[in-house]
């Protein structure tokens, strides 16, 4: 009997053992770790902390950049168009240039200036699931209502930094280059439908490309049909390499075309552009050449970043499936976003410049700390490996300034 009982207790206390460490793992697996994270001190927080409405831009700055720690959160879409609306209002940006299709982009760039459709339709045309809300169709109608009552020259323009898309760029190269009398006969010829003819092969599409080009560059007011040629061919070199020589290059592209797009805003007498991505394209450090790091190599002191971050964010991200997207919760773990939801902020911008450096808070953001940093993409392996979806960097060495999001919400992404 006495040997049953220790049996029977014996069994108790290892069910016991594996429900707490189940419970353990549940625990670290919803939260990144067996808590939230450290804080910074609140009071102090709030004593820099401002609100959104009242970012300033350094005067010497040329390029604003506005970062966003998720792609699938409403929070951060609509601050896209929050800060462009006080980056036109305070400092005459009429430039906003997206992490999207370059092609498709002049999309939304014709909408805005009359052309027919929706805002929707002008959304869905960038190419990217992520923009296909309601935040973003918003940011569209308020660029055209403006235009409708702007005097000439005083225009908004829609621009996109990315080449991952090729039917609008193609369509839109096609165009300008029988306008201006180049024959594209055998141009129009490497296209089936809105991809690529499969009777023509690498080679032969940047031969091809590359004679419109140079054909195009004998034309005078050739400038924007030669760059849609210039996104073929980013594309087709984007397709040789492997998934990280790939990302390299793609940030070095999306660099070169954000040089590009503010070159036209300077000749057109504007001296700042306003651009929105990833964070990691966006920071001016990190591991790799991402674009804003070469921008703030090459533009000196006029590149300005502004990074975000969410306490708790659920997330609207794709699954393995092309088809499926999950809502998704995580912790970022950053001592300064908890600060933030600490001290009571829905939203608060931080000004690393605002904070003394010999101070607690200006030691902080100078020092290695977690951030979110959730891409375009979900597996329940990130559960058990929480830097998967976050970054450990000094936040003052990314960014000039960040915006910090206590609980941010998931879009919702309209059907095709």
């Amino acid at each position: 009997m006495n040997k049953r009982m220790k049996h029977f207790k014996m069994r108790y206390i290892v069910f016991g053992l594996l429900v707490l460490m189940l419970g353990a793992l549940l625990v670290f697996m919803h939260f990144g770790g067996f808590s939230t994270g450290e804080n910074a001190n609140p009071e102090e927080f709030a004593t820099y902390a401002q609100s959104v409405e009242n970012i300033t831009i350094p005067e010497n700055s040329k390029i604003i950049a506005l970062g966003e720690a998720s792609h699938g959160n409403i929070e951060f879409q609509k601050l896209k168009l929050d800060i462009y609306k006080q980056m036109v209002e305070k400092y005459n940006v009429k430039a906003f240039v997206l992490e999207g299709d370059y092609g498709g982009s002049e999309y939304v760039n014709r909408y805005i200036h009359g052309g027919e459709g929706n805002p929707k339709e002008a959304a869905a045309a960038i190419g990217f699931a992520i923009y296909r809300t309601d935040e973003i169709a918003e940011l569209i109608s308020y660029m055209r209502q403006y235009n409708e009552s702007a005097p000439e020259g005083e225009d908004l323009r829609f621009y996109g930094s990315d080449m991952q898309r090729i039917f609008y760029s193609f369509q839109f190269l096609n165009e300008s280059s029988k306008e201006l009398g180049v024959d594209t006969t055998i141009l129009q010829k490497l296209m089936d439908g809105e991809d690529w003819n499969s009777e023509y092969d690498y080679d032969s599409r940047i031969q091809i490309i590359t004679k419109i080009k140079h054909e195009l560059m004998r034309k005078e007011n050739s400038t924007k049909a030669i760059h849609f040629a210039d996104m073929l061919l980013q594309y087709c070199k984007l397709q040789t390499l492997t998934s990280s020589e790939g990302s390299t290059l793609r940030d070095k592209f999306m660099a070169e075309n954000v040089q590009w797009i503010l070159q036209q805003e300077q000749q057109l007498g504007y001296e700042r552009i306003f651009v929105s991505g990833h964070n990691s394209h966006v920071a001016k450090w990190g591991s790799y050449d991402s674009m804003g790091k070469l921008l703030s190599k090459k533009t000196e002191n006029g590149y300005y970043a502004i990074g975000t971050d969410f306490y708790r964010t659920e997330s609207n991200m794709p699954t393995r499936s092309s088809t499926k997207r999950t809502n998704q919760v995580f912790y970022s773990h950053n001592p300064l976003a908890k600060a933030s939801k600490m001290a009571g902020f829905d939203i608060s911008w931080l000004d690393f410049s605002s904070v003394p450096k010999n101070s607690e808070l200006g030691e902080l953001i100078s020092q290695y700390t977690y951030m979110g940093n959730l891409g375009e993409g979900y597996s329940w392996f990130m559960r058990i490996l929480p830097p998967s979806y976050r970054i450990f960097q000094p936040p003052a060495v990314l960014y000039d300034s960040m915006i910090f999001v206590a609980d941010a919400t998931p879009t919702q992404i309209a059907t095709k």
